[in-house]
């Protein structure tokens, strides 16, 4: 069973790096006849194809448009399986997440990425978007009295945001904790502006969030 799982993940995770929609549903819908479950499907085979996916465009072996379409691809077969979780094995509801792109910044895709995977590990996830301005991260973390705001920036010139972002939040006297990730921000930027935790990716953006909400 082992192997026929992995053999399944793995048909998942390559027919999203072809971005090929039809055999992403194809692969989701044999994978689970196969016995793996939604949730592995969404994190251990479409996760992961969207990390190969990223760093073959940061290569340059991957086009932006490319990028774009296979996100597209994921939300589909994300909505699909979502479906099909049994509503004994859906996750109880762990916090509340706010999360966006800072202003200045259009970079989409990552920030999508962990919205979909915090959606499906149990947080009720809020996207304010992307080129975001810095208010909207408040007012939505007041609107539905967020547990996080986790604030992304790709470029080193839009970084400024996220200590904006982590300012604004204490200014306005709210108590929820701070994510920052994206290509340019580090841990080290993380402690320089007062951040809670920093997260390489979106499987550690979700362990990151589950050790803030047990706090």
């Amino acid at each position: 069973m082992q192997g026929s799982k992995e053999e399944a993940l793995k048909a998942v995770q390559d027919a999203l790096i072809k971005i090929d929609e039809t055999g992403v549903l194809k692969a989701c819908d044999e994978a689970l006849n196969s016995g793996v479950s939604p949730l592995e499907i969404i994190e251990q085979g479409l996760g992961a194809a969207m990390v190969t996916i990223g760093e073959l465009f940061d290569k340059g072996r991957l086009y932006l448009p490319q990028v774009m379409v296979a996100a597209d691809i994921m939300k589909k077969a994300v909505g699909k399986l979502e479906d099909k979780i049994p509503q004994d094995q859906k996750p109880e509801k762990l916090g509340t997440v706010v999360i966006g792109t800072v202003e200045g910044d259009v970079h989409d895709i990552g920030k999508g990425i962990v919205a979909t995977m915090l959606k499906v590990n149990g947080f009720e996830v809020y996207d304010v978007g992307r080129d975001t301005p810095i208010k909207n991260f408040v007012e939505k973390a007041k609107e539905v009295n967020a547990d996080i705001v986790g604030a992304s920036a790709l470029m080193t010139t839009t970084m400024v945001g996220q200590k904006e972002v982590v300012e604004q939040l204490k200014e306005a006297g709210l108590k929820c904790k701070t994510m920052i990730g994206g290509a340019a921000p580090t841990q080290r930027w993380a402690e320089k502006i007062g951040a809670d935790v920093y997260a390489e990716n979106a499987t550690e953006a979700v362990e990151k969030a589950k050790q803030l909400v047990a706090k």
